[in-house]
C-alpha cells in the first residue's frame, strides 16, 4: 500500500477545514433546533390537541430532505384546498407553463356579401381562463372575415369534454355558489355572474340590479327597495328557473338603505355551453353581427373552416387564478384539459385523476398510501399526511423547469390571493407564499417560506377538528412568521 505523506502545512489547513466543517454543521444542528423549540412552543401556546394538527416542516439539504419539525406529520388529514398544491404541480409537470388553450368559431357554411348562409359553431377547448374579454377578442377576430350577418343558429361544440357537469367527488350537497360552478369544454367567466345591487334614487323604490355580463340567458327578477337611510341591508340573491326557460334565473329580494354603497354578489350558472352562445350572441351583435337563428348545443363538422381563433393565457397564467384564489372550477377544468391532452375523447374527470395519480406515484407516493378522489379539494374524502404534502412541494422545489412558475402562483402573506388580509404586519409579510385550505372543520396552510439569509423552508400545516377555523388560521400565521425569524 501506498504511504500519502502531507507537510505540515497542508495538514494545517486540513485541520481548518475540517475544523469549519465540524462548526457549520453544528450550526446547522443548532439552528434545526432552535427552529423546532420555536414552533413547538407556539404549538403549545395554541390550546389544539396534537391530533387534530398535521405539522411538517423541511428544507433540501445537498439534494437531501431534512424533516426540520414534525408533528402528527404521517397522520392522514383531510386537506381541502391544499389539494390544488398537487394538482398544479401535476399539470405544470406535464404541461409547458407556455401553453396555451384555444376557442375556436368555424362554419363549413359559405359566406357572400358579408352573409354566412348557415350557422356559426362555437367550439370549446377547454379554456378554464376564457372571459369577457377573451369572448370580444374573439369576436373581434371574426369582424376582419367583413360578414356582417349569420342566417343560421350559433352552434355551442362542447364536445371535447364529456357533458358530467359536477363530479360525484364534489361535496353532496349542490349550492349556487361561485366555487360550486359547473365545467364545460366551452365555458366562461368561469361559469358565474357578478350580480350588483344598488339603492334607487329614493326610499320606495326599487333597488337597482345590475348583471354582467348581461345576456339573455340570464333573467332577473327584482323584488327589492330603497329604504331611508341608516337602515342597512337585507339583501338576498338566489339563481332559481322557469318552467319553459332555458336558462338561469336571478332572483334579488329584500331591502338596501338609501346611504349603502353598491354591494356585489357572486353566482354559478347551470349550463356552461348555452351561456357561452348566448353571450356570443351578445357580442356579436355589439359589433354590428346579427344572428338570424337561436343557441343550440352541436358538434362542429370536421370539414369546417376556421374563421377566428382565441388562444387563453399562458397555463402559468392560470395556474395563479387557481392558487391565489382558491378557484375549484379552475383546478377540475385543469383536469379534464390532461385528460384531453393524453388523447381521451371526450375527456373525462376519471381519466384526469388517472393522470395526478401518475404523477404522485413518480415522485415516489405509491397509491393506497393516500386518498385523492377530488383535485379541488372541494371534498372531504380526500386523504393527505403533511409528510406526504411535504414531499409534492419538495419534488417540485428540484425542477427548476416548472418551479418558478409554480411558485409565482402562490398566494402571497400580507400582499394578494387569499392571503392578502393574513401575516400584515409579521415577519411572514412578503416572505410567505402559499396556499390556503378551508371547509367546515378544515384549515390549511402550506407552501414556502424564505428569510434574509437565503434560507427556504417547505411547511405544511394541516388542521382537522370541530370548528375553531379562525384559531387555527391565526396558529398558522404565527407558525409561518416562526419560520421567518432568524
Amino acid at each position: 500500500m501506498k504511504t500519502i505523506y502531507f507537510s505540515a502545512k497542508v495538514l494545517s489547513r486540513l485541520s481548518i477545514v475540517l475544523l469549519f466543517a465540524q462548526t457549520g454543521f453544528a450550526a446547522a444542528q443548532q439552528s434545526k433546533s432552535e427552529l423546532a423549540t420555536r414552533l413547538e412552543k407556539i404549538v403549545q401556546g395554541s390550546g389544539f390537541k396534537d391530533k387534530q394538527l398535521g405539522l411538517w416542516v423541511g428544507t433540501n439539504a445537498n439534494g437531501k430532505l431534512d424533516a426540520q419539525y414534525l408533528k402528527n406529520a404521517g397522520e392522514q388529514l383531510i386537506p381541502a384546498s391544499l389539494s390544488k398544491l398537487v394538482t398544479a404541480g401535476a399539470v405544470v409537470h406535464q404541461l409547458h407553463p407556455t401553453f396555451k388553450y384555444k376557442t375556436q368559431l368555424v362554419s363549413d357554411a359559405k359566406a357572400k356579401d358579408g352573409v354566412l348562409s348557415g350557422s356559426l359553431y362555437l367550439k370549446g377547448g377547454g379554456d378554464p381562463s376564457f372571459v369577457s374579454e377573451t369572448m370580444w377578442f374573439l369576436v373581434n377576430e371574426f369582424t376582419r372575415t367583413g360578414i356582417t350577418q349569420i342566417d343560421g343558429d350559433i352552434i355551442v361544440d362542447d364536445s371535447l369534454f364529456d357533458n358530467v357537469r359536477i363530479g360525484q367527488d364534489r361535496e353532496s350537497v349542490r349550492v349556487d355558489r361561485a366555487y360550486d360552478a359547473p365545467l364545460g369544454a366551452m365555458s366562461m367567466n368561469w361559469n358565474s355572474v357578478h350580480i350588483y345591487v344598488r339603492p334607487g334614487a329614493k326610499a320606495g323604490e326599487q333597488a337597482k340590479v345590475f348583471v354582467d355580463p348581461e345576456t339573455p340567458y340570464l333573467r332577473v327578477i327584482n323584488e327589492t327597495k330603497t329604504v331611508a337611510a341608516g337602515r342597512g341591508k337585507t339583501i338576498a340573491v338566489e339563481r332559481t328557473s322557469q318552467k319553459g326557460f332555458d336558462g338561469d334565473v336571478i332572483q334579488v329580494t329584500g331591502a338596501i338603505a338609501a346611504d349603502v354603497p353598491e354591494v356585489v354578489f357572486y353566482k354559478s350558472i347551470t349550463n356552461p355551453d348555452m351561456y357561452s352562445g348566448h353571450n356570443l350572441i351578445s357580442f356579436l351583435r355589439q359589433r354590428g353581427i346579427s344572428v338570424k337563428g337561436s343557441v343550440k348545443r352541436g358538434v362542429a363538422p370536421g370539414s369546417a373552416d376556421v374563421l377566428a381563433t382565441a388562444e387563453s393565457k399562458p397555463l402559468a397564467q392560470i395556474l395563479g387564478d387557481m392558487m391565489k384564489w382558491s378557484n375549484n372550477y379552475v383546478a377540475e377544468m385543469l383536469v379534464k384539459g390532461l385528460a384531453s391532452e393524453n388523447g381521451v375523447k371526450p375527456a373525462t374527470m376519471a381519466a384526469g385523476m388517472q393522470q395526478l395519480e401518475k404523477y404522485l406515484d413518480s415522485i415516489g407516493l405509491k397509491k393506497g398510501s393516500y386518498s385523492f378522489v377530488n383535485a379541488s379539494g372541494f371534498s372531504r374524502v380526500n386523504r393527505l399526511s403533511a409528510e406526504q404534502l411535504g414531499k409534492v412541494l419538495e419534488s417540485l422545489r428540484d425542477n427548476f423547469t416548472s418551479f418558478p412558475e409554480y411558485l409565482t402562483s402562490l398566494p402571497i402573506g400580507g400582499v394578494d390571493g387569499t392571503l392578502k388580509n393574513r401575516m400584515k404586519g409579521t415577519k411572514a409579510e412578503r416572505w410567505v407564499r402559499a396556499k390556503t385550505g378551508l371547509l367546515n372543520g378544515v384549515v390549511g396552510l402550506s407552501g414556502f417560506a424564505g428569510s434574509e439569509d437565503g434560507t427556504v423552508r417547505s411547511f405544511v400545516f394541516v388542521y382537522n377538528g370541530p370548528g375553531k377555523e379562525d384559531q387555527a388560521r391565526a396558529l398558522f400565521d404565527r407558525l409561518a412568521a416562526g419560520l421567518v425569524e432568524k
